[in-house]
């Protein structure tokens, strides 16, 4: 084999990962908010889960991909364990697409498709059109790798060292092993699988030492989203180990299987072309640990809880548990990252809403707790430092400029509502002083109790409202600041006329001047906040369709 044809290797390599992935991203673009969609609500049902999970990893064509959004999922909690079960299972039968589509000889076709493709993202405008030539490039470069890869290795069949080393791999746990290590290497078992058709169409490896080479591709799979779950929480590692467990059980199973039946035979005599032989294996190996496995679903996340327990003081700090929606070390599909920034937003507004209210609470003169709100306004901080970390991650997506506009519009929120919980802690701080306490002035506490209605109005409008509402929420909110800018100038005339008449002291009016600068600059957030989802036409409920 000369340097050509190993050149020739690696570049047929390059060009069939390429396809996969530029496939994959104009199917992400095209399909992306939907597919996250049906992941999160079919996978309830077992069969729904398994089916939808085979459909979009036939689709994408990539097991990995489709794992490591689980993983994204799971860590986000939009999925649980369970759920995650039946997408993997699934994930595994629709990854067997490739092989089969190999098998048929797509590839033929596969210039008419690069062709029609580079054409439709060359020379059209439309986002759309790009997206489904992205699509059609993908998948004819993919095939013209594969088929640069087939030839490159021809020359093999003359080559006695690789003739050795094939009668080596033939040893059952090496071939497994193979791989799998080969498989983790390149991280795709697709092009994994790929690469023994191409061996198998040369005549260069026979069935007998393909469908070990097979089972342990299945396991070397599992390794991008075992990266992927690096850094992320205890239940998304937990989907790694439900993926890995998943394969290994699945390998033993066939091992010991094919030792008493003349499995090869049977593929064999099913069909005499190499390339299905080694497609259907695939195929017929991950629905058969799929049907097997089925009714253990729930074992294997037992299983998981074991290997992986999660014990009451992994966090020493509570204000530092992970991020609920998101992880920092994973950022998915840009869909998934607009939905997990939002989730995020409405986290944080609760937070502050919370401490706003008890912190008025607090003036009055009545119980509450000051511990939890400075906790709360921990959380605050800290949320509001990770997503920057988060969003210079984000940044670098291939995003469309609505995608852009509306994940910066979510960014900014968090600034606003940190700034909100500053406020809140301002205000309950003049509620510990022992100096002072509001609730010697009923007519003070009347005047803190219109602002705080007014304020409440806001926040709750902001929380609950839908994207289709975001018109009137802001109208609305418009006015209450307008409302809030009168009413906090008139408040602060009358302390003065009361400081005149003697009914409160110096102290009294320079602290009370603080608390309405406070309130309303609270409010200044509030419409600041709206104004932007207005803007966009989103809202902290969920997304305009875009």
């Amino acid at each position: 084999m000369t340097l050509e044809h190993v050149l020739s290797l690696f570049g047929g390599l390059a060009l069939f990962l390429y396809g996969m992935h530029m496939m994959s991203e104009g199917l992400e673009e095209t399909a992306g908010n939907r597919m996250k969609s049906i992941l999160e609500k079919l996978t309830n049902n077992r069969f729904l889960g398994i089916a939808t999970g085979a459909l979009i990893t036939a689709i994408i064509q990539s097991s990995s991909a489709t794992t490591v959004m689980v993983v994204g999922f799971v860590n986000s909690k939009l999925m649980t364990l369970q759920q995650a079960i039946w997408i993997i299972m699934g994930a595994n039968i629709g990854t067997t697409i490739t092989g089969q589509l190999v098998a048929l000889k797509v590839g033929e076709l596969a210039p008419i498709m690069a062709i029609i493709g580079v054409t439709m993202v060359t020379f059209f405008k439309s986002k759309k059109v790009n997206n489904i030539g992205e699509i059609l490039a993908g998948l004819g470069i993919l095939f013209i790798g594969m088929g640069m890869m087939s030839d490159a290795m021809y020359p093999l069949r003359d080559s006695e060292i690789f003739i050795q080393l094939i009668t080596t791999i033939s040893n059952p746990f090496l071939a497994v092993l193979f791989g799998a290590l080969f498989t983790a290497l390149i991280q795709s078992s697709s092009a994994s699988v790929g690469i023994l058709q191409a061996l198998a169409n040369g005549g260069l490896i026979p069935l007998s030492s393909s469908i070990y080479i097979i089972f342990g591709q299945n396991i070397g799979t599992c390794i991008t989203a075992f990266l992927a779950s690096l850094g992320a929480s205890r239940n998304a590692k937990r989907t790694t180990v439900v993926h890995l467990s998943f394969n290994i059980i699945g390998t033993a199973l066939f091992m010991i299987f094919i030792q008493f039946v003349p499995f090869v035979d049977w593929m064999t005599a099913f069909t005499s072309n190499p390339a299905a032989q080694i497609a259907n294996t695939h195929t017929l190996f991950n629905i058969t640990t799929t049907l097997l496995l089925l009714p253990l679903g729930t074992y294997l996340a037992k299983f998981t809880e074991i290997v992986l327990p999660i014990h009451e003081d992994e966090f020493d700090n509570d204000e530092e548990v992970p991020l609920k929606f998101i992880d920092v070390n994973n950022i998915g599909s840009v869909p998934i990252a607009i939905s997990s920034l939002r989730k995020e937003a409405v986290i944080m507004l609760d937070l502050a809403h919370q401490n706003i209210r008890e912190a008025i609470t607090a003036l009055h003169g009545q119980d509450h707790d000051y511990t939890a709100i400075k906790k709360r306004e921990k959380r605050l901080n800290f949320i509001n430092f990770e997503m920057t970390k988060y969003m210079s991650k984000v940044s670098v997506l291939n995003m469309s400029k609505l995608e852009s506009d509306i994940c910066n519009t979510y960014y900014r929120s968090f600034t606003d509502i940190e700034r909100i919980g500053d406020h809140a802690i301002n205000l309950v701080d003049y509620g510990e002083e022992e100096l002072y306490k509001l609730n010697k002035y009923p007519v003070i506490e009347e005047e803190l109790t219109q602002l705080q209605n007014i304020i409440e109005e806001s926040i709750t409008l902001l929380s609950n409202s839908h994207p289709h509402e975001i018109e009137d929420v802001y109208l609305t909110i418009s006015m209450n600041e307008d409302r809030i800018d009168e009413l906090t100038e008139r408040f602060k005339a009358n302390q003065m006329q009361r400081l005149k008449a003697g009914e409160v002291d110096a102290l009294d009016c320079v602290v009370y001047t603080e608390i309405l600068i406070d309130i309303e600059r609270v409010s200044d957030h509030l419409i600041n906040l709206a104004e932007d989802l207005k803007n966009q036409h989103i809202s902290f409920t969920e997304i305009h369709p875009y």
